[in-house]
């Protein structure tokens, strides 16, 4: 959440070029686990029905994309390393770039780098 806005900027600076999707994965900052003190109030999922309603934080917030729920076996995070979390560019099923793990790998401008040279 806390670089939403420039991740929003991406998807209206290259939403000609780019398909953009979020997946919302297990919630690495819980209230019940290890958090911040201004975080959101999210406890870890303990079923999809809890993951859906906090996914819905961020759906409010209009990521301008859509947002999907990785399952409770968490097999998208684990697939791809994405948590907490993580940008990828996909290409014809090819991964052009892989971001560093968040929260301090997370850096929407090497995305946005990547996006140019292919616009």
């Amino acid at each position: 959440m806390f670089k939403l806005d420039e991740f929003k900027q991406l998807v209206r600076d290259f939403r000609d070029v780019a398909d953009f999707l979020v997946v919302y994965v297990a919630e690495a900052h819980s209230s019940d686990g290890w958090s911040f003190g201004n975080n959101f109030d999210i406890s870890q999922h303990r079923s999809l029905k809890e993951r859906l309603s906090a996914a819905q934080i961020l759906v409010q917030n209009d990521p301008l994309c859509p947002v999907v729920v990785d399952e409770m076996s968490n097999v998208s995070a684990i697939k791809y390393a994405a948590q907490p979390e993580r940008l990828y560019v996909l290409q014809a099923g090819k991964v052009l770039y892989k971001g560093g793990m968040g929260p301090w790998g997370y850096n929407p401008q090497e995305v946005r780098s990547v996006l140019q040279k292919i616009k």
